[in-house]
């Protein structure tokens, strides 16, 4: 007898419905095709000590699966409760007639448990697009299915429920979602805040800049400034997620494996930061079976990168077309995958390799320690940081002051005022803030009067910088303007802006 049960793979963030095909014929042997990765080829164990641990067996009998599309590769664990209820449906231990209505999909433990999947939320989205009544999986994963509405999300600890629910029906847990009431409840939720760094007030300041125009940042600074503490905070300044990106983070999220059993939905802005070892594959994504990498897990939230010149220079170097282009492709003989990657880099740095900046009395490094230090950092890649700004010893007496800083949520409303702005002005163009204009909008919004333009002219010449600072320069002070609510760039901003541009100055090039 042949039946037809669906599962789905995930290909990049998005899902393809997979038809697998159960044929149980006289003869012996089991047979699974389709290109399965040797997890799948392993099911036959677990289905087998499931079904017979829960009262049930597979038949002695010519068992061929086909799991089709055949040339697209499956893999992963999560086809061993497609695979086990359609063995039982094909030897008429499962009355199979309203089956087809479902996509079902679970890892089996051996006495029968179901474990969590991978990539639940593109493969319930996929599944309300293509018709499915429903969709049942391990109890773990339902809140994360029950984002999508329209598609009925069932939830099952154990295969012998799913067995019960088409062969006697008995009810499986049936799990509803209020999307909205989810979102706005955990929109706030931050675990650190401004208010708790001591001092560091022209930091904070340049913060709410990177912030307002969604500017990459770089802070210089000796070890226990607090460039980290700042870092940890930048998420709480920023704009809330709209629910569109809440969705489009959680996707990937959830490819990668990485959401919570209590999580269905991302609120707050990812904040990743991974340590300098990591490999190049690791920060942009890829592998032989592609997953997002840490640059990706960042989108719509911020990458840190904690002592930059630690890390390798092939693992920073690849970083440079995904900061131009807010996306990664990985490209394999037989597939292209694309993952999103809008993030906002922060980073820091030590000054020099003995930690202290150049005119340091403690400084112990030489001009070319000094130099070699900073070649680390390529100027293709501090071309794509619009602010540099140093981050200065906290002196006791700050450290010990009692009254406490200026909370996030103060901050964020500034820096949202200065989105709005952006956003009115960007409406009819592909971008939504200052960091993410080309040279177009640079000549079009980024008009200067005589005395500015003699500013920068001044500044480009008394401090060496280069002619890639001055789009820097022009986008930082637009966002500074953007703060102050004026609607065309002054001398002000400018000087302001040319104070954040610290590593084009001949000072750190000795």
């Amino acid at each position: 007898m042949l039946i037809k049960i669906y599962g789905s793979a995930i290909h990049g963030v998005a899902a393809q419905t997979i038809t697998i095909e159960v044929n149980v014929d006289t003869g012996v042997g089991y047979h699974l095709v389709g290109l399965p990765d040797n997890a799948i080829k392993e099911s036959s164990y677990r289905i087998s000590a499931a079904l017979k641990n829960v009262g049930y067996k597979i038949p002695g009998k010519k068992i061929t699966i086909n799991m089709a599309p055949a040339d697209l590769r499956k893999e992963g664990s999560s086809y061993d409760l497609s695979i086990a209820i359609g063995i039982l449906a094909a030897s008429d231990q499962l009355q199979a007639e309203n089956i087809h209505d479902y996509i079902i999909m679970g890892e089996l433990s051996l006495d029968g448990s179901l474990q969590p999947i991978k990539g639940v939320l593109p493969i319930a989205a996929q599944a309300k697009e293509e018709g499915f009544k429903g969709i049942i999986l391990p109890m773990q994963n339902t809140r994360e299915a029950a984002i999508v509405e329209g598609l009925e999300v069932y939830g099952a600890e154990n295969i012998k429920e799913v067995i019960d629910f088409f062969n006697e029906g008995q009810p499986l847990r049936k799990i509803k979602l209020d999307v909205e009431k989810e979102f706005q409840e955990k929109i706030a939720h931050f675990p650190f805040d401004f208010s708790e760094v001591k001092g560091q007030e022209t930091a904070k300041r340049v913060m709410e800049v990177a912030a307002a125009g969604g500017h990459n940042i770089i802070l210089i600074g000796p070890p226990g400034s607090g460039k980290t503490m700042l870092a940890k905070r930048v998420p709480s300044i920023l704009p809330p997620l709209t629910l569109k990106e809440a969705l489009e983070t959680t996707k990937i999220h959830s490819v990668a494996g990485k959401m919570g059993a209590e999580t269905s939905l991302m609120t707050v802005r990812p904040f990743r930061s991974p340590h300098h070892t990591i490999s190049d594959v690791a920060l942009v994504g890829g592998g032989s079976y592609p997953q997002p990498g840490e640059i990706s897990l960042a989108h719509n939230g911020v990458l840190f990168l904690d002592e930059m010149p630690e890390f390798k220079r092939t693992v920073l170097e690849v970083m440079r077309q995904p900061l131009e282009d807010r996306e990664v492709t990985i490209s394999r003989a037989r597939f292209t995958v694309n993952y999103p990657a809008s993030f906002m880099l922060v980073a820091s740095m030590n000054p020099s390799p003995s930690g202290f900046f150049p005119d340091d009395p403690n400084n112990t490094s030489s001009a070319l320690e000094m130099q070699r230090y900073m070649n680390k950092l390529s100027g293709p890649l501090l071309d794509r940081i619009d602010i540099h700004i140093e981050v200065q010893k906290v002196e006791f007496e700050q450290l010990s002051e009692k009254r406490k800083g200026e909370k996030s949520e103060v901050i964020r409303e500034r820096v949202l005022k200065a989105r709005f702005t952006q956003n009115e002005r960007y409406k009819n163009l592909n971008i939504s803030y200052n960091a993410q204009m080309g040279p177009k909008e640079i000549e079009a919004f980024c008009s200067l009067d005589d005395t500015s333009l003699t500013l920068i002219k001044l500044a480009m010449e008394k401090l060496n910088l280069s002619a890639r600072a001055y789009d820097r320069i022009l986008k930082v002070a637009r966002t500074i303007a953007d703060l102050e609510g004026e609607r065309n760039i002054l001398s002000g901003h400018i000087s302001e802006a040319i104070q954040y541009r610290s590593l084009d100055r001949e000072f750190w090039n000795g």
